[in-house]
């Protein structure tokens, strides 16, 4: 039988799984790094669950937006340069498809895209954007400039749906 505390942890983890898992999708871009960023967030709530059982989404989000993050910064040491840039994929062709923007997501520096997921993805004001991401809410505001204009570029819209949202 679990201990009362981790009950909570439980239901918990059972109602906001999916959501977890599509907030981390959106900062690592791979299913399988989705899973494995989501179980070591979880493993780090576990300790603190009493403190935070009454309000936990705030702690949760920051733990997934942090080791997303540091995750990233361990890795890049490992890639490998090539002589040859790969290929484009023909989903960015198409800058109404999901994919396209995904792909466009996964181009940005680790920080512009935790500031975009949980600004736009996740719907938290600028204020709790710079909690969860222990940041300066001037830095969220810039980082998502920064990011939007990135992404801008990366996914420009084309000149015929630019002007159906504008009117005559």
């Amino acid at each position: 039988m679990p201990a009362p505390d981790h009950v909570g942890f439980e239901e918990y983890v059972a109602a906001r799984r999916p959501a977890l898992l599509r907030t981390a999708y959106l900062l690592t871009g791979d299913h399988d790094d989705a899973e494995d960023l989501v179980q070591v967030a979880l493993v780090k709530v576990v300790p603190h669950w009493r403190r935070i059982a009454d309000h936990p989404e705030p702690y949760v989000r920051r733990v997934l937006a942090r080791e997303s993050v540091s995750r990233w910064r361990r890795r890049r040491w490992r890639e490998v340069s090539t002589a040859e840039v790969p290929e484009v994929s023909g989903a960015q062709d198409d800058p109404g498809d999901r994919e396209a923007l995904r792909v466009a997501l996964g181009r940005l520096a680790p920080r512009q895209r935790a500031v975009i997921v949980l600004r736009y993805y996740e719907d938290l004001t600028e204020r709790q954007t710079a909690e969860a991401l222990g940041i300066a809410v001037g830095t969220v505001k810039s980082q998502a400039r920064d990011a939007l204009a990135r992404l801008r570029a990366l996914v420009p819209v084309e000149e015929d749906e630019a002007t159906a949202t504008v009117g005559p």
